[in-house]
């Protein structure tokens, strides 16, 4: 696909590597997707289920449908992505989820609930998982870490700001108004940059991963591996990080959905449990921002590791709160943990297999995380449905976590075909 016209003029005329202007796209392209996040739904989950009668496992499963169709259709996007590059489908993905969103302030239905947020859902945990690390991927190689750290701080700031953002627009009582202030803040932010000046790889415009050519000491590419799908899966590490995976999103997507809704039943006030998200989305971003500065030295896995050790500690930590000290010390806990997974994954899948086929890789194993986050908000749902509190779905999540400590460190890197 040819460059847009502006970044054609853009790129001979800047003093600086054109690279830096698609991760800012991605950047604001990754603050848009938060629209319909676990994390913005649990701000509606009280006042949706009060006003319609509908369970909490209901809502949930609308989380899950859209994970689950994601999962379908990842692996077909994927190669589309690799062919077309990230533009179209991020243009596509950031216009369909503000519609998306502002319409379900006109929801009266279940029914239409479930065909608008899992359409939103898809969208989110399909194409812009593709679209965002796609983009990043291709213009990075040796800072692939700091860009992925810097794409990950403007995601969960929108993990912070669009829940603040329908909190305070539901003030008057109607959560219909905060579904409209999400919808139109995604369009806003995310379409024009997009559309104007993303490009799909720096060889497109004559540059090179990293740097403009002639700059610093060396013009050559940075050597990485050169993986087909077909030869990825021969793997073992594609098998492992797709078990840490499988492992590590049914607890971030349970707990998240969750996690207001856990909080306000534990004694604390809307508005509590809302500055609870805002810490858990706050120490999302710091974490994610900070681990990408780690000397690239070090093994990916040890911060994998790392990451699933801090969810753990987090989902058992917010078992027994009833304070919002306590609140936010284990939901900023928990926090650390998913900074890690959201930066570094992406960054295991580009450094283990390379860019030129990272779409149809990425986009199989995004099947197993997409699938994962679908049933961690419906089994939290069931188990609190079925108990009456969250605590025996923390105790499952705190293990799942626990338990992704093994695959991580197994997790070595694959030896290039």
């Amino acid at each position: 696909m040819k460059p847009p016209y502006l970044a054609r003029f853009l790129v001979p005329r800047l003093p600086f590597f054109y690279g830096w202007v698609v991760l800012g796209c991605v950047c604001l392209a990754g603050f848009a997707r938060q629209g319909p996040a676990v994390a913005v739904l649990s701000i509606f989950l009280v006042p949706m289920t009060t006003e319609f009668g509908w369970s909490r496992m209901a809502i949930a499963g609308a989380v899950s449908g859209g994970g689950l169709l994601a999962a379908f259709f990842s692996p077909l996007i994927g190669p589309v992505l690799d062919r077309r590059g990230a533009r179209l489908i991020l243009c596509l993905a950031v216009l369909g989820t503000g519609l998306a969103t502002m319409a379900l302030s006109l929801v009266h239905s279940l029914a239409v609930f479930y065909l608008l947020f899992c359409f939103a859902r898809l969208i989110w945990a399909g194409p812009f998982e593709l679209g965002l690390y796609g983009a990043l991927n291709n213009w990075f190689i040796a800072r692939r870490a700091v860009a992925a750290s810097i794409a990950t701080l403007a995601q969960t700031s929108g993990l912070v700001a669009l829940p603040l953002i329908a909190q305070y627009a539901m003030l008057g009582g109607n959560w219909r108004d905060g579904w409209v202030a999400v919808g139109a803040t995604v369009l806003i932010v995310g379409f024009v940059p997009t559309f104007l000046l993303l490009v799909r790889t720096p060889e497109d415009v004559g540059l090179v991963p990293d740097r403009r050519p002639g700059t610093g000491a060396a013009t050559a590419p940075v050597a990485e591996p050169r993986f087909s799908r077909a030869a990825a899966m021969r793997t073992p590490a594609f098998w492992l990080l797709s078990l840490y995976t499988m492992l590590v999103y049914p607890v971030q997507a349970g707990v998240s959905l969750h996690q207001a809704a856990h909080l306000i039943e534990r004694g604390l006030p809307p508005t509590a449990a809302a500055t609870v998200i805002a810490v858990f989305s706050a120490m999302t971003a710091l974490s994610g921002f900070g681990i990408g500065f780690l000397p690239r030295r070090w093994p990916v896995r040890y911060g994998l590791l790392a990451a699933a050790l801090a969810m753990s500690g987090g989902a058992f930590a917010l078992i027994a709160v009833d304070t919002l000290a306590g609140a936010c010390a284990a939901g900023g806990l928990f926090g650390l943990g998913v900074g890690g997974i959201l930066t570094l994954l992406p960054v295991a899948w580009a450094d283990y297999f390379g860019r030129e086929s990272f779409g149809a890789i990425r986009g199989a194993a995004l099947s197993v995380q997409v699938a994962a986050q679908a049933i961690g908000p419906v089994l939290s749902g069931a188990l609190r449905d079925w108990s009456g509190t969250y605590t025996d779905s923390l105790l499952v999540f705190g293990c799942l976590a626990a338990l992704a400590m093994g695959a991580a460190l197994a997790a070595r890197p694959a030896q290039a075909p």
